[in-house]
């Protein structure tokens, strides 16, 4: 891709995760940090997020946090990041997320990080932007999640190309040179649509 200058990450807030999992987020944090990527999240203290914002400031690095009000408590907004943007609900979350990024990955998560991944996908297939993916597939952690893409394409209730859309890797160490690798962006982003 052209220049990359932050990533939003989208990852689990429970702390009741696998503890590697947590150690991959700090550790993709702190990558980021390292190479001068900013990173945006979801903006809690608690779980895989609290983990990957902890990496990236521990690294020096610049973390911004968007949180909607409703999930202070819940997600425990992060005090230590560079910025941390409290909004009004889950959709200015997730637009002001996709707006400050120019790339996704995917940790381990929830409902919560479905909902944001495929959000993304969506917008992608529906050619409102084409900026990168990546899921990182820890352990085989989203087997699943990648057999059920293949067999929607399979079932024809999306094209092949929807594959294309993201890029699975197996650890954090592929990540940035999976983005770095990325054919640059062709599409403005068309958020008047998303």
């Amino acid at each position: 891709m052209a220049e990359l200058h932050s990533v939003c990450v989208y990852c689990g807030s429970s702390n009741d995760g696998a503890p590697e999992h947590r150690e991959a987020a700090r550790n993709l944090g702190g990558r980021l940090a390292a190479a001068g990527v900013s990173v945006v999240y979801g903006g809690g203290r608690v779980g895989l997020m609290g983990a990957l914002a902890d990496g990236a400031i521990e690294a020096g690095g610049r973390v911004v946090g968007i949180i909607p009000e409703h999930l202070m408590r819940a997600e425990v907004g992060h005090g230590r990041v560079s910025e941390l943007h409290v909004v009004a609900s889950m959709h200015v979350r997730k637009q002001m997320m996709f707006d400050r990024a120019d790339a996704f990955v995917v940790l381990p998560g929830g409902p919560g990080t479905l909902d944001e991944m495929f959000e993304i996908l969506t917008w992608r297939q529906l050619g409102l932007h084409d900026r990168p993916l990546v899921i990182v597939n820890l352990g085989g952690y989203w087997d699943d999640l990648i057999g059920l893409i293949d067999a929607i394409i399979e079932k024809r209730y999306a094209r092949p190309s929807f594959r294309d859309f993201l890029t699975v890797v197996d650890d954090i160490e592929k990540v940035l040179p999976t983005l770095r690798g990325a054919p640059p962006s062709r599409i403005p982003p068309q958020t008047e649509k998303m």
